[in-house]
């Protein structure tokens, strides 16, 4: 068997594993290493590149981004942002047809915009907007398909954790990658809002509205989320200025959001021991799956399979716009069965170089930045798309009254709206390069 057959017959021996229940990060570094040591004949080759993979991967500093924004996320959940974030947007949007349902998704896109993380946003938000969606009379697959959405804009809205990984793999720009995502972030809690409207006046799943509340009280809830805008402008803000590079940005956050919650009296000394070391269990377990997958993906390069990979789709001759379909269609598909990390840790390295190599009329920035984003979209998707959708299942364990294929159903209307969106970005890639165009 050649090296490039060994390439191939690794990713169905991968996949098997997977859905063995083997953790994807051991599941990765454990092909890989086999793999390695079929290719050279010796393990001895393989021992010494571990040796110099693990520095090498681990000493990058942007790396240090990670557990940063995992802090303050764990900060802006003790401190109390969240229970904040949903009362202001149910004063200004719960009056309206599925109102209590849409100020869940704009409390979703709030604190997202200061945790960076999917299934924090929403284990975070399902524990304050889950018991209010129910009060009003909103259906079981309503309330949990739409806190199982819009905890997915956690990672599409800056800072995000994947957008950071992504960045790292590609030697892309931080800070102009959160410039891409922002819109596109804005445009996808849009979407969410949209198909509550239309299912809230198509039937009663949404629940009654609540008592329309005065412009002076509305005011005043804005007030009380002070310092969640006040934090993204410091993050985002000051990287999109030049202030802060996007490791002081995170460290500025994490200290801002310590320092509120300890000012709201979340923060003593035992939920600050509980921060930390979910923050730590978080990095590690992200660790071991960039680990896992520097292992494996340091065997594919030395089976060639990405190089002849990249070599016969440029013989082929095909439309660079039927590979993207065909590439954007995998990803739905491996979300189906593999978290976001991972499909990102396991598909870039191999599919960026084969997509650079296409001509889509953009800059090669501009496509690395544009491709990014729709790999982020149709990696959200895979986050509520069963039957491995997380959220779904984060979302769903709260709500012990409510099947799971109820929460498959109510989250449908979103995955509809999601596809809508990489039609949409696919076709008009301004809307990705816009703000980075006007800022750099």
């Amino acid at each position: 068997m050649s090296n490039l057959e060994i390439g191939i017959w690794s990713f169905p021996v991968l996949l098997a594993l997977i859905f063995l229940r083997v953790p994807i990060g051991v599941a990765m570094f454990g092909v890989g290493v086999v793999g390695s040591v079929i290719v050279n004949g010796t393990p001895l080759m393989m021992l010494a590149q571990l040796k110099h993979l693990t520095y090498g991967t681990f000493s990058n500093y942007s790396f240090s981004i990670v557990p940063l924004f995992l802090l303050m996320g764990q900060f802006a959940t003790v401190g109390g942002l969240s229970k904040a974030l949903f009362k202001a947007a149910e004063a200004w949007m719960g009056h309206r047809p599925g109102g209590v349902a849409m100020a869940a998704i704009g409390a979703c896109a709030g604190f997202g915009a200061i945790c960076g993380s999917s299934l924090a946003t929403a284990a975070t938000m399902g524990q304050v907007a889950l018991p209010e969606l129910r009060r009003f009379g909103c259906s079981g697959s309503l309330a949990t398909g739409a806190l199982a959405a819009g905890g997915t804009l956690g990672i599409l809205i800056p800072p995000s954790v994947i957008l950071v990984i992504y960045a790292i793999l590609t030697a892309q720009t931080i800070a102009k990658l959160f410039s891409a995502a922002l819109l596109p972030g804005l445009l996808a809690a849009a979407g969410y809002v949209l198909a509550i409207y239309v299912i809230a006046r198509l039937s009663g799943a949404a629940g009654s509205p609540t008592e329309r509340m005065p412009y002076g009280d509305r005011f005043r809830m804005l007030l009380r989320i002070w310092p969640v805008i006040a934090i993204f402008a410091a993050v985002i803000g000051g990287i999109y200025v030049g202030v802060f590079t996007p490791t002081e940005a995170a460290a500025v956050g994490a200290a801002g959001t310590g320092l509120v919650a300890l000012l709201n009296r979340g923060l003593n000394r035992q939920s600050f021991r509980a921060c930390i070391l979910g923050t730590m269990s978080s990095t590690g377990m992200i660790f071991l799956i960039i680990l896992g997958a520097a292992v494996f993906n340091t065997f594919l390069a030395t089976t060639r399979l990405p190089q002849e990979l990249s070599v016969f789709v440029a013989t082929q001759a095909l439309n660079p716009w039927l590979v993207l379909v065909l590439v954007l269609v995998l990803y739905l598909v491996f979300g189906c069965v593999m978290d976001s990390l991972s499909m990102v840790l396991l598909t870039v390295p191999i599919l960026f170089p084969v997509m650079s190599a296409l001509d889509f009329g953009l800059t090669p920035e501009e496509f690395a930045l544009w491709f990014g984003v729709l790999v982020l979209i149709v990696v959200e998707v895979g986050l509520i798309t069963p039957p491995v959708g997380l959220n779904l299942f984060v979302i769903n364990s709260m709500a012990g009254d409510v099947p799971i294929g109820e929460t498959f159903r109510g989250v449908m209307p979103f995955v509809a709206t999601d596809l809508a969106r990489v039609v949409v970005l696919v076709l008009f890639p301004v809307i990705s390069l816009a703000l980075v165009r006007a800022l750099y």
